[in-house]
């Protein structure tokens, strides 16, 4: 029996799969198996293949930059201005915003947050696109999943399903992740510092929320 890849029914079979994958790694595979990891990227690219994906249709390109950078600040400047004024009101002026302020740790976020949104974007919602052949649907649903993801950390997990399910319409009205990748990144940056790390506990998800030990 022939697969048809461009099939809707195989499309969301395959986004559901890849992150029915994710949540199996986060929660039993990533502590025993070191190297289980590895399946991602062998996955990805293997999809990306399957479907004669593009550098333009997975959203790494620049002839879109300055219009895909303006469409996210419109999102992102406002979030990034609550976010800060949410970390004073909770006493972040007291607290030291490493994973900003430290650029190792900033880049080594971001390259983290270029990975997210690989998987998120150039890869599910690009699947659910094809599916739902409604942006607002497969908006709507990968973002779901990338909150769902971040179970049970109850800062990050309300926090990714909106930023999720926004960061996947602009991918679908763009499709360009460079934007979005760079506003994650400081997004997520501030939020580590604005929230006291009693509650994200380090910014972890899954079983390392509960065995997080300052």
């Amino acid at each position: 029996m022939r697969v048809n890849a461009n099939s809707p029914l195989f499309n969301l079979a395959e986004a559901l799969a890849f992150s029915a994958l994710v949540a199996l790694y986060i929660w039993r595979l990533q502590a025993p198996y070191k190297y289980s990891w590895l399946v991602f990227p062998v996955w990805l690219v293997a999809g990306f293949l399957l479907h004669r994906d593009t550098p333009k249709t997975v959203g790494c390109r620049t002839d879109n930059l300055w219009a895909a950078t303006k469409q996210a600040a419109w999102f992102f400047v406002p979030c990034i201005l609550v976010v800060c004024a949410v970390g004073i009101l909770l006493g972040g002026l007291h607290r030291w915003a490493e994973h900003l302020l430290v650029p190792k740790r900033f880049f080594g976020y971001m390259s983290f947050c270029l990975l997210q949104q690989v998987a998120l974007n150039s890869y599910s919602t690009n699947r659910l696109l094809a599916a739902t052949k409604s942006p607002a649907r497969a908006s709507l649903i990968s973002g779901t999943i990338f909150g769902a993801l971040h179970w049970p950390n109850p800062v990050l997990v309300p926090i990714t399903w909106i930023g999720g399910t926004v960061m996947s319409w602009l991918f679908a009205r763009e499709r360009n992740i460079l934007p979005l990748t760079v506003f994650q990144a400081i997004l997520g940056a501030l939020v580590s510092w604005a929230f006291p790390v009693a509650w994200h506990h380090g910014m972890r998800v899954g079983p390392g929320f509960y065995s997080f030990y300052r």
